[in-house]
């Protein structure tokens, strides 16, 4: 009977030691956040695509969804990246501070009950270019490099 338990402790402890074998808890811990980042994200996303454009909520509702999009990007940039992928923490940084220059932008676009067309485009551009440093990000992440000219120049 005794041995029978100890069997089964050799055979859970051998099991553990392989499962866990080269996992890096850092690691997980990034990938997992970064993961749930990419979900939260494309939620949002499909929110502001759902939008009827005729609703009075219309404004509200785009304003709403951009700046939960900006306090998801901000987790981004605190994010700690393992040591394996520091040098995209830069790219995170940068990928925050233009999705709060978007929120801050369609803020001033919609004000007063206003509509200011540049202002709007200047958001969008830099909604884009927070999004663009997202898929750089994604592409690192899966082991390749960036070969599409327009992830590749500004």
């Amino acid at each position: 009977m005794k041995t029978k338990g100890t069997a089964a402790a050799i055979v859970l402890i051998v099991s553990l030691i392989l499962c866990g074998c080269g996992e890096d808890p850092e690691l997980t811990r990034f990938k997992t956040n970064f993961e749930n980042f990419c979900i939260n994200v494309s939620t949002l996303d499909n929110s502001i695509n759902n939008i009827d454009a005729t609703s009075d909520t219309a404004t509200g509702d785009l304003l709403k969804y951009i700046g939960l999009l900006d306090e998801q990007f901000k987790a981004l940039a605190n994010l700690d990246f393992p040591e394996e992928f520091e040098y995209l923490e830069e790219l995170s940084d940068q990928a925050s501070e233009y999705m709060s220059e978007a929120s801050s932008a369609y803020q001033k676009a919609y004000a007063d009950d206003t509509y200011d067309a540049s202002m709007s485009e200047y958001a969008y551009k830099n909604y884009k270019r927070a999004y663009k440093r997202i898929q750089i990000i994604l592409i690192y992440l899966h082991g390749d490099e960036p070969q599409d000219e327009d992830l590749i120049s500004e």
